[in-house]
Parts: C-alpha cells; sequence; structure tokens
C-alpha cells in the first residue's frame, strides 16, 4: 500500500451556524490502495457520528456529545451547507430515514420528524416514536431500517461486563415504524454501534465492540453475522466464541455462543459497517465490508483509527485489511476517529469522524 491521498480544503458556508472556526482536516497523511482518493467533504461538522440519506439527497448527521443532529444539503454551486435540525438532546447518535421521516435515536428515546426534507429551516416539532433503557454507559444508539421495514436498535451492556441480560441489555431490538410489536432479535451482543444487511441474503450483519479489562489483546472485537432470530453471541459468558469470561463464564457455554464471522483487533472499537454494493470502486470490492475502527481507548499502545477492509467468501472471512489508515501517527497522536460509513450514488462512500469534526469522501479513479 502507498500514500494516494489528495488534500482539498471544503468551503465553509455562512449556513453553518456553528462556533468552531472552519478548518478542513489534514488527509495528506492517510494511506488507501492505489487508485483510491479521499479528501474532506465536510469540513466542519462537530462530532460527526451516525450519517443517514434521504430519497432526495440530504445527509442526516447525528453526535454523541453537544446533543445536535445536522443535515446536510447540496447547494446550486456544487458546495454544501450544514443545518441544524435538532438541539438539546441527549446523545443522539442514531440517525435513520423511512418514508420522508427522519428517526432520531438518543439514550432514552426514539424520535421522528415527518417530512423532514421540505422542512428543514423549520424542523417539525418530533412525534415519539419508543422510549429505551435510561442507563448512560453504551447508551449512545445506533438505530437502522432492515429489508423487512422494521426499525433496529442496539441496546448495550450497562457496563464493562454484568448480567443483565433479563431486562434485555445486550442485544439488537426490532419494532413496527410506530414503535408497536418490538422484540429482540439478538443476544450476548455487548455493544454495536453499527449494523447493516447483507445486499444478497438480506441477513443482518453487525459490529461489536469487546470487554475491557483483560488487558491489552484480549478480547478481540467482533464482526457477526445473525442468522436466525433470538441467535446469542455470547456476552458475557463468552467472548469471540472462544474466550470464557473470569466473571461471568458460568453462565453459558462458549460452545452455545454464535462465534464471529472475523474476529477484529483487540479493542479497536468498530463501529460503522457496510457492505459496497456500488460500481465505482474495483469489481473485487462488491459486496464486501468496510468497517470504521475508532480506536482504542485505554490500550497502552493504540490500536485502531482506521477503515478495515474484510473480505468474504460468502459467509466466511478470508482476509481483515486496513483499507484507511493513517489517522493514528507513529509518535501516537492521533488526527482523526473513523466512525460511520455511507455510499452515495455515485459510489463514493463517505465516513465520518468525531474527532475532527468532517466527513471525508473516498473516490476511485484508475491510474
Amino acid at each position: 500500500m502507498r500514500p494516494r491521498s489528495r488534500f482539498a480544503a471544503a468551503v465553509c458556508t455562512a449556513a453553518i451556524l456553528l462556533s468552531a472556526a472552519c478548518a478542513a482536516p489534514a488527509v495528506d497523511g492517510l494511506t488507501l490502495p492505489a487508485g483510491f482518493h479521499i479528501e474532506p467533504w465536510v469540513a466542519d461538522i462537530p462530532n460527526a457520528r451516525s450519517m443517514a440519506r434521504a430519497e432526495g439527497g440530504i445527509i442526516f448527521v447525528g453526535t454523541r456529545q453537544g446533543g445536535v443532529v445536522y443535515a446536510v444539503r447540496a447547494k446550486a454551486d456544487g458546495s454544501r451547507e450544514v443545518l441544524t435540525i435538532a438541539r438539546g438532546l441527549d446523545m443522539p447518535n442514531g440517525v435513520a430515514v423511512r418514508k420522508g421521516a427522519l428517526y432520531v435515536a438518543e439514550m432514552a428515546k426514539i424520535w421522528r420528524y415527518d417530512d423532514i426534507e421540505a422542512r428543514l429551516d423549520a424542523p417539525p416539532k418530533p412525534v415519539l416514536v419508543a422510549e429505551l433503557p435510561a442507563e448512560r454507559h453504551h447508551g449512545w444508539r445506533y438505530i437502522a431500517f432492515g429489508p423487512d421495514d422494521k426499525l433496529y436498535v442496539a441496546i448495550g451492556a450497562p457496563c464493562n461486563t454484568c448480567d443483565r441480560d433479563q431486562e434485555d441489555f445486550a442485544t439488537i431490538q426490532r419494532m413496527n415504524p410506530d414503535g408497536s410489536g418490538r422484540e429482540v432479535v439478538a443476544r450476548g451482543v455487548r455493544n454495536s454501534v453499527g449494523f447493516t444487511w447483507h445486499p444478497l441474503t438480506h441477513e443482518l450483519w453487525f459490529t461489536d465492540n469487546g470487554r475491557d479489562l483483560l488487558g491489552d489483546d484480549v478480547p478481540p472485537c467482533e464482526l457477526n453475522r445473525l442468522s436466525r432470530v433470538g441467535e446469542n453471541f455470547g456476552f458475557p459468558f463468552c467472548h469471540a466464541g472462544t474466550i470464557t469470561d473470569p466473571e461471568f463464564g458460568g453462565l453459558g457455554r462458549c460452545a452455545d455462543a454464535t462465534p464471529p464471522v472475523q474476529a477484529l483487533g483487540p479493542h479497536v472499537a468498530p463501529l460503522g459497517l457496510r457492505f459496497y454494493t456500488g460500481n465505482q470502486f474495483p469489481a473485487e470490492y462488491r459486496h464486501q465490508a468496510f468497517i470504521a475502527e475508532h480506536g482504542s481507548w485505554n490500550r497502552s499502545k493504540k490500536i485502531g483509527y482506521r477503515i478495515t477492509l474484510v473480505k468474504l467468501d460468502g459467509n466466511r472471512a478470508v482476509s481483515y485489511t486496513p483499507f484507511v489508515s493513517g489517522w493514528l501517527k507513529p509518535d501516537g497522536t492521533v488526527t482523526g476517529r473513523p466512525v460511520d460509513l455511507l455510499q452515495l450514488p455515485d459510489g463514493s462512500l463517505l465516513v465520518s469522524d468525531d474527532k475532527a469534526g468532517a466527513i471525508y469522501r473516498i473516490t476511485y479513479k484508475a491510474s
């Protein structure tokens, strides 16, 4: 792999009603495979986290800090403006769009903003869809609509490791768009902040953050596949399919837990997950899994802070390699922390970064 990045200063517009100074995040130190390029797409969008695209092209962006939900709108001159849709929310990390409505998941509630694309300049009063647990530990929610038109939400464990299964923590749940018919679809999921559906099989795939305080290299984080409703992925008694928990191992057997499709780096904090379905990238990338690794926070030597690629043969992982790296510098300095991934209609890929407060765009052009 060799550096193929190009630095492009993004334009700040008066519509970005933010207090932070407008400065394009540096991408000239990032490394991608030959032919790929990365550049700032929105240069100043503080704490940018989860992203969702509406049919009309508006990109909605949640945050974990600051309580703000943004909308990114294209202007006639090709530039982009950032509008504030909501303020004062409690960790509104999750965003999803369905039939013209924006769904926003804060820690303890999911809200719906109807006809949002036509009302960006004067957002409507939100409608309460569902109430969620109020525990703050792992309380930043990820949401998305599945092929079954159900709204899926991850409910993380309210701890590093604990037994709260009977309260439906450490799960992925789904519900009807109005909040009714709620059910658990996956158990033993410590903290998923990114999931999607395979474009061919329509099965749910998700990332999961491994527990802390077992050392630098144990356990690995996970890329998982749900093959049936109610499947158990092991938390808190088993990690990554093979590691018995020293505190809660008596609650179950690793043999009864579904192992990951791919064990990821230990403490890399995998978040956003996307299968590539576009035509801009070379054919070898089609239907392969891209993962945003947010980066370790308590490891003695930092790891992650990159985009990785898991190549698959059916449901079997055949490789796990860096795709974009360089946010973690050799001296341990961190310049960015990727969070979510979103494919645009032209086949390019957006990446949100909550540390730099930016969204990047990855494109491909053969040399």
